[in-house]
C-alpha cells in the first residue's frame, strides 16, 4: 500500500512540476526576446527567479497542486488566477528592472498561452489520474447523528470515492474490525468518543486510512500548543479568539485594503446603484441587524437584491432559497457575482467587521440555530468577515454545524498568513455558483431537514421523510 501511494504521489507531483516548467520558460522565452537588458546579466537570474517563486508561492496558495483532491474547474480557476497575478507581478518586475514603463503586450500573450495550456493540462492530466488510480473504495461506520446529508456530500465526489458499505457502530467493535480490512478508507462519522478513539487506533495499527469527521472539541484541541512542563505531553488551548498583536496587524489590513478597495471599486459600485434605482426605483442600500464579536450587534450595509418591501422582515426570518421570488432579476446578477457584498467595505472601515472572520448572522437566524446547537456562539471569539474560511470551504446553504466547525478551524488556527489565503481564495467563489446558491424552497434556514437511509449494504439510497 505505501508503494501504492507513492506511485500515486509522484504522478501527481510530475503533473504539477510539468505546469511550473511550462509557464517559467514561457516567460524565460518572454524576458530574453523582448525585455533582456544584455549589459545586465544577473538581471536573468532575478527576473526569472523572483517570477518563478511568485507563481509557485500564488498557485500553491490558491490550491492550484491539489490535482488529487480537488475538481477540474476549481483547480483551472486557480491557475488561470495565479497566471494573472503572476503576469502583473513579472510586468512590475520588469518595469523596475527597466525603471521604466514597459511594452505590455507579450506579457499579455505569454498568459493567455499560459492558462490555454493550463487548462488542457489540467484536464488531461485529471483524466489521466483518475483512469489510472479509480475511485477509493471505503466504508462509513457512523454513530447516533443523521447521516444522509454526509452522504450526499460523499456523492457528489465519486471521481475520489465509492462508498462500498455503510456500518452503525452498534454493530459491535468485532464486526467494524472485520469489515474495514476490505477497504481502502474509513469515513468515521459522528461516533461517540470512546468508540471513536478505540476504531482510530485499530486503523492505525493495520495501516488504514481514516477519514475523521471531527467534533467540536477536536478542532479546539487540533491547533493547541505543546507544552512539556513536567515528563507527559501537555496541550494548551488558550480559548480567548486572537492574540493582541494579531488584532492590531488585522485591524490595519483592514483599514487599508478596505479604503483602497472602495476607492478602486467606487466606479462598478456607482454603477450598481444607478441599475438598482432604475429597474423599480427602490431603495439602492439596504441595512440589516448583524452579530459580530462578543454578540454585539451592529448594521450591515448590501446592496438590495430583493424586492423592496422584502428587506426587513425580521419576524419572517429565513434565507434566500434557489428559486426565490423575492430576489430580482438585477438581484439575481450581483448576487451571483457576490457584487452585493461590496457596500460591507464601509462595515470593514468602520469596524463593525474585518475583511476575514466568519460570516455575520441575523439575530433572528443566530437563536434558531443557538437552540440546535448551544456551542453556536463559539465563532463570536472573533469579529465577523467579509469573508472567511466557511464562506471560502462552504457555500451559501452549507449546514450551520458545518459553518461553526469550518469558522472554529480559522479562529484556532489563526495567522496572518491564512488571513492572505482566504483573500486570495475569495476570488475564486466568484466564479463558483454553489456558492451562492440558496437553501431549498421550503426550508427557512440551513438547518439539515430529517431524511432516512432506505437500505445499507453494498448499496445505498436516500430518501425524504414521507417519500416512497
Amino acid at each position: 500500500m505505501y508503494i501504492y501511494e507513492q506511485k500515486k504521489r509522484l504522478l501527481s507531483v510530475s503533473a504539477n512540476l510539468v505546469i511550473l516548467l511550462f509557464e517559467i520558460l514561457s516567460f524565460t522565452y518572454v524576458w530574453f526576446k523582448y525585455y533582456r537588458i544584455s549589459t545586465y546579466r544577473n538581471n536573468d537570474i532575478i527576473v526569472v527567479g523572483m517570477y518563478s517563486l511568485f507563481m509557485f508561492l500564488i498557485t500553491k496558495s490558491l490550491n492550484g497542486y491539489k490535482n488529487r483532491y480537488m475538481r477540474s474547474m476549481d483547480l483551472c480557476l486557480s491557475h488561470i488566477l495565479s497566471v494573472f497575478f503572476a503576469a502583473i507581478v513579472g510586468h512590475i518586475f520588469i518595469c523596475m528592472v527597466w525603471s521604466d514603463y514597459v511594452d505590455v503586450l507579450p506579457i499579455i500573450i505569454m498568459a493567455v498561452i499560459q492558462i490555454a495550456f493550463d487548462v488542457v493540462w489540467v484536464i488531461l492530466a485529471r483524466q489521466i489520474y483518475v483512469h489510472i488510480y479509480p475511485p477509493r473504495k471505503v466504508i462509513i461506520i457512523y454513530g447516533n447523528y443523521p447521516l444522509e446529508g454526509f452522504l450526499k456530500k460523499l456523492d457528489s465526489r465519486q471521481d475520489r470515492y465509492e462508498v462500498c458499505e455503510i456500518l452503525n457502530y452498534q454493530k459491535g467493535f468485532e464486526k467494524i474490525c472485520s469489515d474495514v480490512l476490505d477497504f481502502e478508507g474509513v469515513f468515521l462519522y459522528e461516533l461517540p468518543a470512546e468508540e471513536r478513539n478505540e476504531i482510530v487506533k485499530y486503523c492505525y495499527e493495520h495501516s488504514i486510512r481514516t477519514y475523521i469527521v471531527p467534533k467540536i472539541t477536536d478542532i479546539i484541541m487540533k491547533c493547541s500548543d505543546d507544552l512539556y512542563l513536567v515528563d507527559t505531553p501537555i496541550y494548551l488551548s488558550r480559548n480567548y479568539g486572537l492574540n493582541m498583536d494579531d488584532r492590531i496587524l488585522k485591524r490595519i489590513t483592514d483599514i487599508i485594503v478596505s479604503l483602497v478597495a472602495l476607492i478602486i471599486l467606487s466606479p462598478l459600485m456607482l454603477l450598481i446603484a444607478i441599475i438598482i434605482k432604475l429597474y423599480d426605483g427602490g431603495s439602492i442600500f439596504y441595512k440589516q441587524l448583524r452579530l459580530t464579536k462578543d454578540g454585539k450587534m451592529f448594521m450591515i450595509y448590501k446592496f438590495r437584491s430583493m424586492r423592496n418591501d422584502e428587506n426587513d422582515k425580521g419576524r419572517n426570518a429565513r434565507l434566500a432559497s434557489k428559486t426565490d421570488s423575492r430576489i430580482t432579476p438585477v438581484g439575481k446578477v450581483i448576487r451571483n457575482l457576490h457584487f452585493d457584498e461590496l457596500p460591507q467595505l464601509i462595515n470593514v472601515l468602520k469596524g463593525d467587521m474585518s475583511l476575514v472572520g466568519p460570516r455575520p448572522e441575523r439575530p433572528e437566524m443566530f437563536l434558531k440555530y443557538e437552540k440546535s446547537i448551544p456551542q453556536f456562539d463559539f465563532r463570536l471569539k472573533v469579529k465577523a468577515g467579509l469573508t472567511g474560511y466557511a464562506q471560502v470551504y462552504g457555500k451559501y446553504n452549507t449546514s450551520p454545524i458545518d459553518k461553526l466547525k469550518m469558522d472554529l478551524t480559522y479562529i484556532q488556527q489563526y495567522s496572518y498568513w491564512l488571513d492572505i489565503k482566504l483573500m486570495l481564495l475569495t476570488l475564486k467563489i466568484m466564479f463558483r455558483k454553489e456558492s451562492s446558491e440558496g437553501i431549498d424552497d421550503k426550508k427557512m434556514t440551513a438547518l439539515p431537514t430529517d431524511y432516512k437511509v432506505k437500505s445499507y449494504g453494498k448499496k445505498y439510497s436516500i430518501k425524504r421523510r414521507g417519500e416512497k
